[in-house]
């Protein structure tokens, strides 16, 4: 091996490096997560249109609860709702993907310039809690009644995405 190569791949050993690296291996992750997510939701649409459709339309809901006149029978909104949130995946996916690509090729930088580069992470975190938290556990969960369907719940993968989003945040925003 070249010398002029050795102190760059030492570099890497250095406990900073390392946790640089995880940083940018676990944003990298939520991003291809939020852009997959979105992707299979465009390419096999009616998969998750169906579960779309029958939360707002509150069809699985226990017969005969007061709050049925909160239900959107109407096909138009099913798509709009599906919709927006496919393009809040695909947004969320995005922009951890963008932070990913800026914390990587910045592994090496100053402290300021890795720091700069993970200015995404914030942003992305907050969309797809919007996402995951609000539209499925409060939206979905709460104000459609989704918890009351066994069929179609959501609350549970919705939780373990938003939670593992807002960890991996929180630990980025840490100091190396």
């Amino acid at each position: 091996m070249q010398e002029c190569c050795m102190p760059r791949l030492f570099a890497f050993s250095s406990p900073i490096a390392i946790s640089r690296l995880a940083k940018t291996v676990m944003v990298g992750a939520l991003g291809m997560f939020g852009l997959i997510v979105a992707l299979n939701n465009v390419t096999d649409y009616n998969s998750n249109f169906q579960f779309v459709r029958h939360v707002l339309s509150m069809d699985t809901t226990f017969r005969g609860n007061s709050l049925m006149w909160r239900a959107l029978p109407q096909p138009v909104l099913w798509h709009l709702f599906y919709g927006l949130i496919i393009l809040g995946e695909a947004a969320t996916g995005l922009l951890f993907a963008i932070a990913a690509y800026q914390m990587g090729t910045r592994l090496l930088a100053s402290e300021d310039a890795f720091k700069t580069a993970k200015r995404f992470v914030p942003a992305a975190t907050a969309l797809g809690f919007l996402i995951w938290f609000f539209g499925f556990s409060v939206v979905g969960a709460e104000w459609f009644l989704m918890w009351q369907s066994q069929a179609w719940n959501g609350q549970q993968p919705a939780f373990r995405f938003f939670m593992t989003m807002l960890a991996v945040c929180i630990y980025v925003q840490q100091p190396e």
